[in-house]
C-alpha cells in the first residue's frame, strides 16, 4: 500500500484449509498484509462495526467473503454491505466454491468488487491468492476511510 502501512485483509472463511492456504499465499506473494479472520458472516459484521471483542478493529482495505458458511452467511453479509452508507465502499471478493451463473449475477448485484471461485487444486489455489493480493495492493487505488 502507498502510505506505507500494512493492508487490512478481513477473511469471512469457515474453511480452516481454506485460511492456511489464503495465509499462505500472502505470504509468497510477498505482501505486506495484516490478515484478520472470523469464521462466520456475523462475527464479519461484528468486525465491521466495531462490536463486542472486535471494539479495536481497524477498517479492512479489502474482504475477502465465502458465501456458504454458518450463522449468516456471505449472501446475507452482502446484502447487509449494500444497505449501509458507511461499510458499502470496502470492496469485496467473493471467493467461494460456487459456480450458479445466477449467484454470481446476483453478488455483482448486491456490488461486489469480484467473484472467483475457488480452485480445488493447492497449488492453483495458492497462486489465485497470490495474484488477488497483488492486484489489489499493487495495482489497485483503495478508498480510504472518511
Amino acid at each position: 500500500m502507498e502510505s506505507g502501512r500494512p493492508a487490512v485483509v478481513l477473511l469471512v472463511e469457515d474453511n480452516e484449509d481454506d485460511v492456511i492456504i489464503t495465509r499462505k499465499g500472502f505470504t509468497q506473494a510477498k505482501l505486506v498484509i495484516e490478515l484478520h479472520h472470523v469464521e462466520n458472516g456475523r462475527q464479519c459484521m461484528e468486525f465491521l462495526r466495531r462490536e463486542g471483542s472486535h471494539a479495536s478493529a481497524p477498517r479492512p482495505d479489502l474482504i475477502l467473503l465465502d458465501l456458504n458458511m454458518p450463522v449468516m452467511t456471505g449472501r446475507e453479509v452482502m446484502a447487509e454491505l449494500a444497505r449501509d452508507d458507511v461499510l458499502c465502499s470496502i470492496p469485496v471478493v467473493v471467493l467461494t466454491t460456487t459456480e450458479s451463473e445466477r449467484e454470481i449475477l446476483e453478488m455483482y448485484r448486491l456490488r461486489c468488487s469480484s467473484y472467483i471461485t475457488k480452485p480445488v487444486d493447492f497449488e492453483q489455489f495458492l497462486r489465485v491468492v497470490r495474484e488477488l493480493g497483488n492486484y489489489w495492493f499493487t495495482v489497485v487505488v483503495l478508498p480510504t476511510e472518511d
